[in-house]
């Protein structure tokens, strides 16, 4: 029996050219989220589910808590650098380098340089890009951030935030000096 590879499909005609201008595109979403910002450059709607592509806009300091979540997570830092902990480990990553972390691997990021650091992240099928939108807050650019949130409005962040990571096949981990 002849092992042949299948035929390449036929051209969708259903699905179009994205062309995405971060920093001239104002209908592009900006995205608030715990001190970063987040522009969603490329949805699963237009990639037919197969992936999302985030441009973060990362502050001193700023980066999630420690997490995990069921799609491949990959980072290509354009400026600046962060600290990566991925399952207990740390590195540092610089502009032009990438990462991948694999799916379900814990991991959190801070950057750690004394200016903003820019980076593209990759999520693997799409659907990280809803959650971001559902529990951020808009803002205009995407450089900036969004208003610091008091004690109540944070709390309620934090229980959506809860609320929704498992319908995003995500969970939000304490942070290690808590275990």
């Amino acid at each position: 029996m002849s092992s042949q590879p299948a035929p390449v499909p036929p051209d969708d005609l259903s699905r179009e050219l994205t062309i995405a201008q971060p920093d001239q595109d104002q209908s592009l979403p900006h995205v608030g989220l715990a001190g970063d910002t987040y522009t969603i450059l490329v949805t699963g709607e237009d990639t037919a589910g197969k992936y999302t592509l985030i441009d973060m806009h990362v502050p001193p300091g700023g980066g999630p808590p420690p997490h995990r979540h069921d799609f491949e997570e990959m980072f290509t830092i354009l400026d600046g650098e962060v600290q990566v902990t991925f399952r207990g480990q740390t590195i540092v990553a610089r502009a032009g380098e990438t990462i991948n972390i694999p799916a379900n691997a814990p991991h959190a990021f801070t950057n750690i340089a004394g200016s903003p650091t820019r980076m593209l992240c990759v999520c693997a099928p799409a659907g990280q890009e809803e959650f971001f939108t559902l529990v951020g807050q808009p803002v205009a650019t995407r450089t900036q951030t969004a208003s610091p949130l008091d004690a109540d409005a944070q709390a309620a962040f934090i229980a959506k935030a809860e609320e929704l990571a498992p319908q995003y096949k995500t969970e939000l981990l304490p942070p290690p000096d808590t275990r």
